[in-house]
């Protein structure tokens, strides 16, 4: 069984539809911990209340961002993460960490990259304010760059002319979703690889 931890810095709503997911049984996963470098973070709320371990990380309790990402990695590696989501979380991770879980952390990112780069609503402010009608959801395995490593999965959603940043956001989050759910499936059966800075997957 595939054993999971999350970063999130926010609330979470992907994470319920893992959690929903595992229960489901459609996923052979189990999430070994959701970790948070923010106090409230109601996300972290979400893992108690379904009996997962919790983990507030304060960033003032270390030096440099390579100690905290240094914790980071220990307590991750002491649950014996195979695969890590990153999902709604804000801090920029360091080589340290990409390193320590290169091709095996994933971040769910809200626009079709490389375009709109960026956190939450402001993407989808600068989509709607661009008049572009498509948008959507980029699953991408973390590297040293920001919203830059392979492109594991992406899903596309129609901007509707009455949209707002609110009802698009609703919309992508949707797909964030499903290709979350989607693509844990496929890194557990083995049918994810990266070759060359991109992703190939298998037997589909």
């Amino acid at each position: 069984m595939l054993k999971i931890g999350v970063l999130a810095s926010t609330k979470g709503s992907d994470l319920q539809a893992v959690i929903d997911a595992i229960a489901a049984k459609k996923l052979s996963a189990q999430i070994a911990c959701v970790v948070s470098n923010k106090a409230d973070a109601f996300a972290l709320e979400r893992a108690k209340k379904h009996g997962i371990e919790a983990i507030f990380l304060n960033p003032k309790n270390f030096k440099s961002k390579e100690e905290f990402d240094l914790q980071l990695v220990k307590e991750l590696e002491k649950r014996k993460v195979e695969l890590v989501l990153l999902i709604g979380y804000n801090k920029i991770l360091t080589k340290i960490f990409v390193d320590a879980f290169r091709n095996r952390a994933m971040n769910i990112h809200p626009s079709l990259l490389p375009s709109f780069k960026g956190w939450d609503k402001d993407v989808h402010k600068e989509v709607l304010d661009s008049g572009v009608k498509v948008t959507g959801c980029t699953l991408h395995f973390l590297s040293e760059e920001a919203d830059s490593g392979p492109i594991v999965m992406q899903k596309a959603v129609a901007v509707a002319e009455n949209e707002t940043v609110d009802s698009l956001k609703a919309k992508v989050q949707k797909a964030e979703q499903e290709v979350i759910i989607k693509a844990i499936k496929l890194f557990a059966e083995g049918k994810i690889k990266v070759e060359e800075n991109k992703v190939k997957i298998t037997d589909l």
